[in-house]
């Protein structure tokens, strides 16, 4: 069906999914196998293209697979307890192809928006061509699922103009191998800061990571050869979250020692676990760094004032020589920039009501992955989205 002003318009018999990663994949084969077709838009030219356009090669999984695997498809027997970037990325293309989910990709959403008085929601998608023909999808549902991760968070450093290196984000990332030999900024001391370092020095770059006013939890990944995930996970099921995370915190002190010795702080007040579920704010799972930073080969210093010609300006009013900077300063939700007219999703881009009942608002309005509980989350709301859906959907073609 045409539009005017050259766009088509396209009816959707089930649901529209917004965005092709892990979430969106999830809830389309969830509605597939309840018998319901849905459409699935997204703005890049495969699925989950953040996993293969804009993370680093070294990448594994932070947890055991057995936490990350979507409804209805267990990873391959032969898949090592953390899978890495390719195995994880060759794994969603097959559950794609197995449960028949085949998105439109190249589809940028550019407004979304519920017709109250016709009961129907319209998304707006322009296409990446050189024509970019607008297509309007007309659908009773909308399924949000680009997730907590769509774009960079770049924060603005005074002197960034004068600096005659580099300045990129994390996410044009690949390998530690066109710095060797490099003195490199890392700013940001989460996992993906934690893990670029310890790349740098794989490849013989001399990393500095830069600890800005933020402090975080550290956690090993693993404890005696036991995932520290499956042992919160196992204490999670007879004890409260706070105990969970004294607890927690007891084991990193034992098995990592005094951070603060190394320039790390550790929260003071909430736990690991509880700063993931109310904040976002994921723990450090090392697998190396500290051992680099005690060592001398990851330098830790305080946040940034100025960036000059070959250095930064740091709030201690030291000085340090740099050749690039790398921001490992994370990425947010775009949500509010494209859904309009609904207050289900706070300007920070996440339902306004929390877990585990933030996935269902008003009006056909639903969301997966933005549960700040990983892919054990995403899977959790897909299979919750579907159930509800499939049931309005047999309702309203038995009723035709």
């Amino acid at each position: 069906m045409a539009a005017s002003g050259g766009g088509r318009v396209v009816w959707v018999n089930g649901p529209i999914v917004i965005g092709a990663g892990p979430a969106g994949l999830s809830v389309a084969a969830c509605l597939n196998e309840r018998g319901v077709p849905s459409v699935v838009l997204d703005r890049a030219d495969c699925v989950a293209s953040l996993w293969q356009h804009r993370t680093y090669d070294r990448l594994r999984l932070h947890l055991p697979r057995r936490f990350c695997e979507l409804p209805g498809m267990p990873f391959p027997d032969h898949y090592p307890e953390y899978p890495d970037k390719a195995q994880f990325v060759a794994y969603l293309e097959a559950y794609a192809a197995r449960f028949g989910v085949r998105p439109r990709f190249n589809q940028s959403v550019t407004s979304a928006r519920y017709d109250s008085a016709a009961g129907l929601w319209r998304v707006h998608a322009q296409a990446h061509d050189e024509d970019g023909v607008v297509t309007e999808y007309i659908s009773r549902w909308l399924v949000v699922a680009t997730g907590e991760n769509a774009e960079r968070v770049l924060p603005e450093i005074h002197g960034m103009e004068d600096f005659d290196g580099p300045v990129s984000h994390v996410s044009e990332y690949k390998s530690g191998a066109p710095y060797r030999g490099k003195r490199v900024l890392v700013v940001g001391c989460g996992n993906s800061g934690m893990e670029v370092s310890l790349d740098l020095c794989h490849h013989n770059a001399l990393p500095a990571m830069v600890v800005r006013d933020s402090k975080v939890h550290v956690l090993p990944r693993e404890m005696l050869g036991v995932a520290t995930f499956s042992v919160a996970v196992f204490l999670l099921r007879f004890l409260p979250l706070w105990l969970v995370d004294r607890i927690l915190v007891v084991l990193a002190w034992m098995f990592l020692g005094n951070l603060e010795k190394l320039g790390i702080r550790r929260p003071s007040g909430a736990g690991p676990l509880e700063l993931k579920n109310a904040r976002g704010r994921t723990p450090v799972l090392d697998i190396g760094a500290l051992a680099r930073i005690r060592s001398g080969d990851i330098e830790v210093v305080p946040g940034i004032r100025r960036l000059f010609r070959g250095g930064a300006e740091l709030v201690d009013g030291c000085r340090v020589a740099a050749d690039a900077v790398i921001m490992a300063t994370g990425y947010h939700s775009n949500v509010p920039q494209w859904l309009k007219g609904s207050d289900f999703f706070t300007q920070e881009g996440y339902p306004r009501v929390p877990f585990p009942d933030g996935w269902k608002g008003e009006s056909g309005l639903y969301s997966v992955g933005f549960t700040r509980r990983g892919l054990s989350g995403v899977a959790s709301d897909a299979v919750k989205v579907a159930q509800d859906i499939a049931r309005a959907w047999k309702h309203q073609t038995a009723t035709r």
